[in-house]
């Protein structure tokens, strides 16, 4: 099947790509500019995920599942930033 002269999938792989590239230059523009370190770190979390839909995306299109390893390792890590993030912010606030 084809739509615009381009097979299904490699029209599928451009968008799905502009999209990740846009929500990547997003996530980077928040952690330079970000008013605080929450919002950086927030941002770093959603950079970190972004990239591991670029890594399914790429196990998806060429049929493999070499890169399985390091997208379960970098979940791990972003859930681990998170929750610690989450406790530093928690144990901050006032009584």
């Amino acid at each position: 099947m084809s739509v615009f002269g381009m097979p299904l999938m490699t029209l599928v792989l451009i968008v799905v790509g502009v999209i990740l590239s846009l929500a990547a230059l997003g996530a980077i523009y928040r952690i330079a500019v970000g008013p605080s370190l929450l919002d950086r770190v927030l941002a770093a979390d959603v950079l970190l995920a972004i990239f591991s839909a670029a890594l399914a995306t790429d196990m998806a299109v060429n049929h493999h599942l070499n890169n399985l390893p390091l997208l379960v390792g970098l979940t791990v890590i972003g859930f681990i930033g998170s929750v610690t993030v989450a406790r530093y912010v928690a144990d901050r606030r006032p009584q």
